[in-house]
């Protein structure tokens, strides 16, 4: 929903190996070096390493780790990025899964591209209206929301809806503005922190989790990071 100007084609290949590495060398690519690999396409927007550190916890690294019991490679997962818009998060999510997983990048319009990663994960972009359309997705892993919560009026009827998507037990991802003032065409229908720990304790939730914030350009307020689990 909020609209990143991102091709995944213009970013940096996600290399393979463990989850600090692997967003160390993100980091590098697009910031290091002279300026050489700098992408003058993030000059005004969220730079992928910027997206993937809002996100970043300790139950998404883990994700990639092997069975602590049998030593197994982690099994693939099957991911949903609602209003995905141009998929930035979609990108900073398949950057924590294991190989094989797949990351469903919905929205009413989107540029993503079908496309695998360099790690594996297949992106798979459906345009469709998450609030309004079925999405018959069912035993879903997980599911994210980037900056499009906001554009959703009820929110309580969505998370009835989106629960029939979830494995039993397994999370939401939302980046959100800390506010509940609304700005009309962007930010309609606001959820700030407290007012989505209350949405989602209400819906029979009980970890609503911050995971980290930072300046947003929404001025009035910050964006802010947050992890759900039943």
């Amino acid at each position: 929903m909020e609209q990143h100007v991102v091709h995944f084609r213009d970013l940096p290949v996600v290399g393979a190996g463990g989850c600090a590495d692997h967003h160390d060398r993100i980091k590098n690519s697009i910031n290091g070096g002279k300026g050489r690999n700098q992408n003058p396409i993030f000059a005004h927007h969220m730079q992928l390493a910027e997206a993937i550190d809002l996100i970043d916890n300790k139950y998404l690294r883990r994700l990639r780790l092997p069975d602590p019991l049998g030593d197994e490679p982690p099994k693939p997962m099957r991911w949903a990025d609602l209003g995905c818009g141009s998929g930035l998060f979609t990108l900073a999510l398949s950057h924590f899964l294991p190989v094989d997983s797949v990351v469903y990048a919905i929205d009413r319009r989107t540029s993503v591209r079908q496309q695998k990663t360099a790690d594996g994960v297949s992106i798979v972009p459906f345009e469709l209206d998450f609030v309004k359309d079925a999405l018959n997705l069912g035993e879903l892993d997980g599911i994210i929301m980037a900056n499009s919560l906001h554009y959703v009026e009820d929110k309580p009827g969505l998370i009835q809806k989106l629960e029939q998507e979830l494995r039993p037990g397994l999370p939401f991802v939302l980046v959100e503005y800390d506010t509940d003032v609304s700005l009309p065409v962007w930010v309609p229908y606001p959820v700030s922190f407290n007012s989505l720990q209350n949405l989602f304790y209400a819906s029979g939730y009980v970890r609503v989790e911050k995971i980290s914030d930072r300046p947003s350009a929404f001025g009035r307020s910050r964006m802010y990071s947050a992890l759900v689990r039943p």
